[in-house]
């Protein structure tokens, strides 16, 4: 069983409009071989984003879990390791940027420690060579 973690805009899609995945990701998720997870993070990010206007999200986080719960999605927590890789990890630059997000780094973080390819259309994840992206 193949194991993989789902970005932030992979759960949304995958619970609202599975037409913006792609399909290697479409055929991913539908395999019952593979083992999909989400992190606590994505949850923390939707409702932050949500609470500011720069997500319009219509439902609950209780209703996001239902759903999660219904496609047998495991929701995985970071531990003190993730934290700590965080704090080490380096800002790599996107386009003479640095990549200061803090949710992607986050699941960035977490996708290393839990030793799992990251499920992501962002391109920016592919800045770290530890972090298999698969879109």
């Amino acid at each position: 069983m193949k194991r993989y973690l789902i970005d932030t805009h992979v759960l949304l899609w995958l619970c609202a409009d599975t037409s913006k995945l792609s399909q290697r990701v479409n055929i991913l998720l539908k395999n019952s071989d593979n083992s999909i997870a989400v992190s606590l993070m994505s949850f923390w990010e939707i409702a932050i984003k949500a609470s500011i206007g720069k997500l319009d999200f219509k439902i609950s986080i209780a209703e996001l879990q239902n759903e999660i719960n219904k496609k047998d999605i495991e929701l995985i927590l970071p531990d003190l390791g993730t934290i700590e890789l965080i704090n080490k990890m380096p800002f790599y630059k996107f386009n003479g940027i640095e990549h200061r997000d803090p949710f992607d780094r986050m699941l960035i973080a977490q996708a290393i420690t839990e030793n799992i390819p990251i499920i992501s259309a962002d391109t920016k994840f592919d800045l770290y060579p530890e972090v298999q992206r698969i879109w």
